[in-house]
C-alpha cells in the first residue's frame, strides 16, 4: 500500500504539472498567433526567403476555395506586407508597412485593442497607424501628416502623404518601433500592387489541429503557393518552449527516478523477508519460472494499480482547473499582461499527458521487475533454507 501510493501521488503530480506546462505553451501559441502570426500562413514558396513585392500573388476564387473547404480553418486575414522610407519634418526612418483588411484583421488579432492614442481605421482612405516607439522616433502626434517613400511591385519608386489616425502601443518592443498599418486597398495603391498579398493569415480553432490542416494544405496548395506554420515563422519561441520544456522533464524524471527506487526498495524488501518461502517453494518443486512470474506479477499490478488510480484522480482535477484558471498576481501577473498574454495559470487536457504517465511508470516497473526474476533464477534453495 506504501509503494502503491507513493506511485499514485507520484503520477498525480507529474500529470498536474504536465498538464499546466502544455497548457501555458498552448495558451503562449495562442496570444502569438492571435497577435500577429496566424496558425498558418499561405505565400508565395519564394516569399519567406526574401520578403519581396515581386513574390507576391493574386487571391483567386480558386485558391479561397481550397483553403474554405479545410473544416479547421475559422478566418482568413489577407495582408500585403512591405517596407518604406517615413519622414516627418526632419526625421527618416524605416518601417515595415502592412496593409490589412481593417475588419478581418480586427476580427482576428484584435488590432484596435492596441490602440492607445486616436482610432482604428476611419473613413478617410489616406490615414495610417503607427507603433507607439515609431511615432517617438519620428516625433510625430495625430493628425500630423508623414511622407512614406518606398519600392513599388514594378521596382518603380514611390511616394505618398499620409495622416497618423491612431497610435499603437504594442507589448513587443520589436513591433513597437518598426510597424505601421495601412488599410489594405490603399496599400495596394500605394506600391502599385493591385489585387496582390503577400500572405494569407489563417486561424484555427484549436492548436491539436494544425498538423490535420497542414496535411489538407499540402495536398491541396499547387506551385506557387505553400503553407507556413507559426513554428517555421517563429523558430525563436520554439527553441524557447522546447528549453522550458526540457527543464520539465528533468523534473519529471527526478520524480520517477524517486518513484522508481521507492519500488525497487519494496521489491528488495519483499525478497528478502520471503527468503525462507521462496527456498521452501523452490525445494519442494515449483518450479522457478513459474515463481519469477508471480513476483513479476506482483510487481506489475502494484504499479498498474498507484498509476491507474493516479490518473483517475488528475483527470476531474485537471478540468476543474481548466474550466477555473489559476489567476496570477503582483508583478509576474503585470509582466504577462505587458506580453499580451492572461495572467492565468492554463491547464490542458491533451490525451498525451495521461498517455505519457502510463507508460513511463509501466517501463519503470519492468525495469523494477528484473530484481526478483534475477534473484528468483539464481536462487540457491539449499541457502535460502538455512537463513
Amino acid at each position: 500500500m506504501i509503494t502503491t501510493a507513493s506511485i499514485f501521488f507520484g503520477v498525480l503530480l507529474a500529470t498536474v504539472m504536465s498538464s499546466m506546462q502544455e497548457g501555458s505553451y498552448e495558451n503562449m501559441v495562442n496570444n502569438v498567433v492571435k497577435f500577429y502570426s496566424g496558425f498558418i500562413q499561405i505565400q508565395d514558396e519564394k516569399y519567406w526567403d526574401h520578403k519581396t513585392l515581386y513574390y507576391s500573388f493574386d487571391m483567386t476564387d480558386e485558391l479561397h476555395q481550397k483553403i474554405d473547404s479545410i473544416a479547421e480553418v475559422t478566418m482568413i486575414t489577407p495582408r500585403l506586407e512591405s517596407f518604406a522610407l517615413m519622414s516627418s519634418e526632419n526625421i527618416t526612418q524605416s518601417a515595415v508597412v502592412i496593409g490589412v483588411d481593417p475588419e478581418a484583421e480586427d476580427r482576428m488579432t484584435n488590432l484596435s485593442r492596441w490602440i492607445i492614442q486616436g482610432e482604428y481605421f476611419g473613413t478617410n482612405h489616406n490615414t495610417i497607424l503607427l507603433a507607439e516607439k515609431l511615432a517617438q522616433n519620428l516625433d510625430v502626434e495625430l493628425n500630423d501628416t508623414i511622407a512614406l517613400l518606398g519600392q513599388g511591385y514594378y521596382g518603380n519608386t514611390v511616394a505618398a502623404e499620409f495622416v497618423v489616425h491612431g497610435i499603437l502601443g504594442f507589448p513587443n518592443p520589436e513591433l513597437n518601433k518598426s510597424f505601421a498599418y495601412l488599410d489594405l486597398e490603399r496599400a495596394r495603391e500605394f506600391y502599385s500592387a493591385e489585387g496582390k498579398l503577400t500572405s494569407l493569415a489563417l486561424m484555427l480553432d484549436n492548436y491539436s489541429d494544425l498538423d490535420d490542416c497542414m496535411e489538407q494544405l499540402k495536398t491541396k496548395l499547387d506551385s506557387p503557393y505553400t503553407a507556413l506554420t507559426w513554428e517555421e515563422m517563429q523558430p525563436e519561441m520554439v527553441q524557447m518552449i522546447e528549453s522550458d520544456r526540457a527543464g520539465g522533464v528533468i523534473m519529471k524524471a527526478i520524480l520517477y527516478i524517486i518513484i522508481g527506487f521507492g519500488i525497487l526498495g519494496t521489491i528488495m524488501m519483499m525478497i528478502a523477508e520471503r527468503r525462507k518461502e521462496l527456498g521452501l517453494m523452490v525445494a519442494v518443486g515449483m518450479q522457478k519460472h513459474k515463481l519469477a512470474s508471480i513476483l513479476f506479477y506482483e510487481t506489475f499490478y502494484m504499479g498498474l494499480i498507484g498509476v491507474i488510480s493516479g490518473i483517475i484522480i488528475s483527470i476531474p482535477i485537471i478540468f476543474y482547473i481548466i474550466h477555473n484558471p489559476i489567476p496570477i498576481t503582483g508583478d509576474a501577473a503585470q509582466a504577462m499582461v505587458d506580453m499580451g498574454i492572461e495572467p492565468e495559470l492554463i491547464f490542458t487536457a491533451q490525451p498525451k499527458i495521461f498517455v505519457n504517465q502510463l507508460v513511463t511508470v509501466f517501463i519503470i516497473t519492468l525495469i523494477v521487475s528484473l530484481y526478483p526474476l534475477i534473484n528468483v533464477i539464481r536462487l540457491k534453495e539449499i541457502n535460502y533454507l538455512r537463513d
